[in-house]
């Protein structure tokens, strides 16, 4: 993707996956940015994957530890409930959703807008649940005979404890929203805008096509948005991995 990226012609043979020096050129991003603008839609992805990351790190943490530590009527049910929330496709939301951001909360052409509807992730809270649940209970009533509460006990004791859990969340986390958000906002009440309202992957693939080289700019936009969540899952391989083998050792 990266040599292809950089192709001043493309080249579809087995050769061609391999840098030629004669055939090199960075014209594919110039023309990218000349039609999108690259900062601005990278900006606005970092801040919507931030809340986003920041919403489910969270709430996933307070959910998955009440739901799995503490005794509390009601736990079931509601942990039945989050378990339906897996099974409801997100394009049955999607309508009401907007329906209630940008109508209802008036928060449409916002980060706040943007931000909300994915504020909690399901899935981050059943991966801190099952996680909590395999710390040795002992831990947590030494720490409260010590007179540790619930919020210190989750903080020096538990969160420690599951930090593959974590950075596997943040990883996950961040590959969804990375793509989704572009420029303008995707909740928008301006008609104009509309039909730009698309993930940053669509949009290039289509703005590729004006240019002088589709391939080459397509490999390009492709760069620009895997880089960040390859460095991300670079950085936190050793984490990664140690939650993948932890997960099928018995006991």
């Amino acid at each position: 993707m990266i040599v292809g990226s950089l192709q001043a012609t493309p080249d579809p043979t087995i050769s061609g996956a391999f840098p030629d020096p004669a055939n090199l050129t960075g014209e594919n991003y110039v023309a990218i940015n000349e039609r999108v603008n690259l900062f601005q839609g990278l900006a606005n992805s970092g801040i919507f994957t931030g809340g986003v990351i920041l919403g489910t790190v969270v709430f996933g943490v307070l959910a998955g530890y009440a739901l799995a530590v503490l005794n509390w009527r009601g736990r079931g049910i509601t942990f039945a409930m989050v378990l339906l929330v897996q099974v409801v496709p997100f394009q049955l939301l999607m309508i009401p959703l907007y329906v209630m951001i940008a109508r209802d909360y008036g928060l449409s052409d916002s980060y706040l807008g943007m931000i909300l509807p994915f504020f909690i992730n399901s899935t981050a809270v059943l991966i801190f649940r099952q996680y909590f649940l395999q710390l040795p209970k002992e831990l947590f009533d030494a720490a409260r005979i010590d007179g540790a509460g619930e919020f210190r006990l989750l903080w020096t004791v538990a969160l420690p404890l599951v930090r593959p859990a974590l950075l596997t969340a943040v990883l996950l986390t961040f590959i969804g929203p990375w793509n989704e958000f572009l420029w303008p906002f995707l909740i928008t009440k301006e008609a104009a805008l509309q039909p730009l309202a698309v993930s940053l992957a669509n949009f290039i693939s289509n703005i590729a096509a004006s240019t002088s080289n589709p391939f080459g700019a397509m490999m390009a936009g492709a760069v620009v948005l895997a880089g960040p969540a390859v460095a991300l899952f670079i950085i936190f391989q050793r984490y990664f991995v140690s939650n993948d083998l932890g997960s099928g050792v018995k006991g």
